[in-house]
C-alpha cells in the first residue's frame, strides 16, 4: 500500500515537471527598451541605426530611414553586401495596407540543374561568382524610396557614402575578413578591397581601422550623379530615382558588374541585369488570437511561421507552462511538420502554377496536421503534408514525396559541428523603422557576406544564394534552380496589426532558425504576456529536423537531424531529463536565437517601445 502511494506520488510530481513553467517571465532585461514618440531605428550596428536617426532627424520617415540603414549596413558588410538581396514588409498608414517587396535576385542565365552536376556538385556553391544571383539590394532601396519615401537618393545615400570613403571597422567584421582570408585571396578585387595589409601577419584591417572602399563609393556617386542629372533635366523626384535604377541595372555599373562577373567565372549577362525587376506584392497573413500576422509570400521560409501560428492557435500554451518540456516539445513538433512543407513546397511562385498555399495557410489543414502530433515522443520522420485536399485538389506530387521521404534519411545524422552549425545560423541583418505618421518598415536584406566576390571595380559584393536552390525535384519540385527564377531564401521580416492599426514589427538573423526564433519572440509577447525587449531576450529552442537551406555540402550533410535540440543553458534538468526520455538529444547554449529587433506600438500612450537582443550588436536609437 505504502509502495503504492509513493508510485502515485513520484508520478503526480513527475505530470507537474512536464508542465511546469520556468523563467516564464524574466526578472528584468541584460539591455533597456527603447522609448520614442516620433521615430525608431534599429539595426544590427550601432552606426547603421546612427545612419537611420541622422535621416529622421532631417524629416525623413520610416522608409527613408530604413534605406539609409539597409545603405550603411551594407557598406559595413553587416553579414550582406551591396550585391545581396531586400526583402521587406511596409505598413503604408495612407492606405492601412501591408506591402511587401520582393528584391530578390535571379539565377543567371546558364544556372541549370545539369550545369552545376557536370561539377560534381549536389548543390550550387555556397561561395564565388557560380554562388551568386542578380544584385537585388540596390533595387530595393530605389524602388522603396522611389514608391514611399519622400527624400532623394543622394540624401538617403549620403551615411553610407561618408562611410564608403572611410570608417573605423568594427571587430567583429574586421576579424570575420582575417578568418576568411585564404577564400578572399582567390577572387582579385576582393583581395584589394578587403586585404590592405597583404604580406604581413595580419592581412584584414585591425579595429578601429580606417576602412576604405574607393570604388563603392565611385559607384554610388554615379548613382548619384544619375539622379541628379534627371532632376536637372525636370524629372521629379521618383523618376529621378529610377533614373539611377536604370543606370545600375542597364547602364555603365551593370557592365562592369557583368564584366567582373564573368571575368572570375560566373554566369552573368547584361540581359539578367536588365531584365530583373523589384516586385511590389501583396503578402500572406492568417489570425493568431484577433492579431493579423503577415509574412512575405513562399520565396521565402516566412509562411512556416503562419502556419505554426495556426496550429499552436487552438492550444492552451500559457498553461503548458513557459518552456516546459511539455511546451518545448509541442513547439518542436510544430515547427518540424512546418519546415517539413518548407523544405518541399515553397518556391518562386512565378514559376508555378499549382503551389498550394491556400491549403498549407488554411486552419482546415492545420488542423489535420495537429491530429498528427505524437504527445509522447519525437516522431523522427515526420514529413511534409498533403494541403491539396483542402483547396478541393488532388496532390500531383505523390511519388515526388516518397523520394523526399527517402532523401530526408540518406544518412544516419552526425554532431552538430562547427560546420554544421555555421550554415545553420548563417546571419545576415535586420532593419526595423517606425515614425509618428504611421509608415512602419520591417527588413532582412542579406547576401554578399564575408567572405565575399566583388563584382569587378564596382565595390560591389555578390550574393551567394544561388545555394539555396536545390538541383533534384524530389527534394522540393517547386525550387529547382532556372534561369530567372528566384530561389526559396530564408530571410523573413514580420508585421503584426490588431485592430487595423500596426501591432508589433520585427525580424532577426540567422538563416534557418529566423522564423523559429520570431514564432517564439511573438507567442512570447501574445501568450505569455512578455515585454518587446523581454521576448527578444527570452530564451528559445532550436530544432534541427529540416533540410539546410544553406552550405554546398553533399544531401547527406544537408538532411534532417531528427531529435537534436538546442537548449538554453540554465534549462533545469528536470526539464531536460524528461526531454530525453522522449527522444531528444540536447545541446545546450548561452546563445539561443539570433539577434532579434522589433518596435511594439503603445496604442494606449501612442508611443514607440523598442526591443532590440542581447545578442550581437544590434542597436537602435529613438526620439
Amino acid at each position: 500500500m505504502k509502495k503504492s502511494i509513493c508510485l502515485m506520488l513520484l508520478f503526480a510530481v513527475a505530470v507537474i515537471c512536464y508542465g511546469q513553467s520556468f523563467n516564464a517571465r524574466p526578472g528584468g532585461t541584460q539591455k533597456p527598451p527603447l522609448h520614442g514618440k516620433n521615430w525608431m531605428a534599429i539595426t544590427g550596428k550601432p552606426l547603421a541605426a546612427t545612419a537611420g536617426a541622422m535621416i529622421f532627424q532631417k524629416g525623413g520617415n520610416a522608409v527613408d530611414a530604413a534605406c539609409a540603414m539597409i545603405a550603411a549596413t551594407c557598406t559595413m558588410w553587416d553579414v550582406l553586401s551591396w550585391g545581396g538581396e531586400t526583402q521587406a514588409l511596409i505598413y503604408n498608414p495612407k492606405t492601412g495596407k501591408v506591402i511587401g517587396i520582393n528584391a530578390l535576385g535571379v539565377a543567371p542565365t546558364g544556372a541549370t540543374p545539369e550545369f552545376f552536376k557536370e561539377k560534381g556538385l549536389q548543390f550550387p556553391p555556397a561561395f564565388g561568382p557560380l554562388s551568386a544571383v542578380t544584385p537585388g539590394t540596390p533595387g530595393g532601396i530605389m524602388t522603396m524610396l522611389a514608391e514611399y519615401g519622400t527624400m532623394s537618393l543622394r540624401d538617403v545615400l549620403g551615411p553610407a557614402m561618408q562611410m564608403a570613403e572611410g570608417y573605423p571597422i568594427e571587430a567583429q567584421t574586421a576579424n570575420s575578413i582575417e578568418r576568411g582570408k585564404e577564400q578572399i585571396k582567390q577572387w582579385p578585387y576582393s583581395k584589394a578591397v578587403f586585404l590592405p595589409h597583404l604580406g604581413e601577419k595580419r592581412e584584414a584591417p585591425e579595429a578601429g581601422e580606417i576602412f576604405r572602399q574607393a570604388d563603392l563609393l565611385e559607384t554610388l556617386r554615379k548613382l548619384v550623379e544619375a539622379e541628379q542629372l534627371a532632376l536637372k533635366k525636370g524629372k521629379n523626384r521618383k523618376e529621378a530615382i529610377y533614373a539611377a535604377y536604370e543606370r545600375f541595372y542597364k547602364g555603365d555599373i551593370a557592365k562592369e558588374i557583368v564584366r567582373g562577373n564573368r571575368e572570375q567565372g560566373g554566369l552573368f549577362t547584361e540581359a539578367d541585369l536588365a531584365n530583373w525587376k523589384v516586385k511590389i506584392e501583396e503578402p500572406l497573413s492568417v489570425n493568431y488570437r484577433g492579431i493579423e500576422v503577415y509574412k512575405l509570400q513562399q520565396w521565402t521560409q516566412g509562411p512556416v511561421l503562419l502556419q505554426a501560428l495556426n496550429m499552436l492557435e487552438p492550444l492552451d500554451l500559457k498553461s503548458m507552462g513557459f518552456n516546459s518540456a511539455r511546451y518545448i516539445h509541442t513547439l518542436y513538433q510544430v515547427m518540424n511538420m512546418t519546415f517539413a512543407d518548407r523544405d518541399f513546397y515553397y518556391g518562386d511562385p512565378a514559376f508555378s502554377t499549382d503551389q498550394p498555399m491556400k491549403g498549407l495557410l488554411s486552419k482546415e489543414y492545420a488542423k489535420e496536421r495537429l491530429k498528427s502530433l505524437n504527445w509522447q515522443k519525437n516522431d523522427a520522420k515526420v514529413g511534409p503534408g498533403d494541403p491539396y485536399p483542402f483547396e478541393g485538389k488532388v496532390n500531383p506530387y505523390t511519388e515526388l514525396l516518397k523520394g523526399w521521404n527517402q532523401a530526408s534519411h540518406v544518412a544516419t545524422p552526425g554532431p552538430l559541428d562547427e560546420a554544421y552549425l555555421n550554415n545553420v545560423w548563417a546571419g545576415t541583418t535586420s532593419v526595423e523603422a517606425a515614425d509618428k505618421e504611421g509608415w512602419v518598415v520591417s527588413v532582412t536584406p542579406s547576401g554578399g557576406w564575408i567572405p565575399a566576390c566583388i563584382a569587378g571595380k564596382t565595390g560591389i559584393g555578390m550574393s551567394q544564394r544561388m545555394q539555396s536552390f536545390v538541383l533534384d525535384s524530389k527534394l522540393n519540385p517547386f525550387n529547382v534552380v532556372a534561369p530567372g527564377k528566384r530561389p526559396r531564401v530564408t530571410l523573413t521580416p514580420t508585421m503584426a496589426l490588431k485592430d487595423g492599426k500596426p501591432f508589433v514589427s520585427f525580424a532577426v538573423q540567422g538563416g534557418d532558425t529566423q522564423d523559429q526564433n520570431l514564432l517564439q519572440f511573438f507567442v512570447d509577447m501574445v501568450d505569455f504576456g512578455m515585454t518587446v525587449q523581454e521576448a527578444t531576450e527570452a530564451p528559445n529552442i532550436n530544432t534541427y529536423q529540416f533540410f539546410l537551406s544553406l552550405g554546398d555540402a553533399t544531401l547527406a550533410d544537408r538532411a534532417p537531424k531528427p531529435g537534436y535540440i538546442l537548449l538554453q543553458s540554465d534549462t533545469p534538468d528536470y526539464v531536460q531529463s524528461e526531454l530525453i526520455k522522449m527522444g531528444y538529444r540536447i545541446s545546450l547554449d548561452d546563445r539561443t536565437s539570433g539577434p532579434i529587433n522589433a518596435i511594439w506600438f503603445d496604442g494606449k500612450h501612442g508611443t514607440f517601445w523598442g526591443g532590440s537582443s542581447n545578442h550581437g550588436e544590434d542597436y537602435g536609437i529613438g526620439w
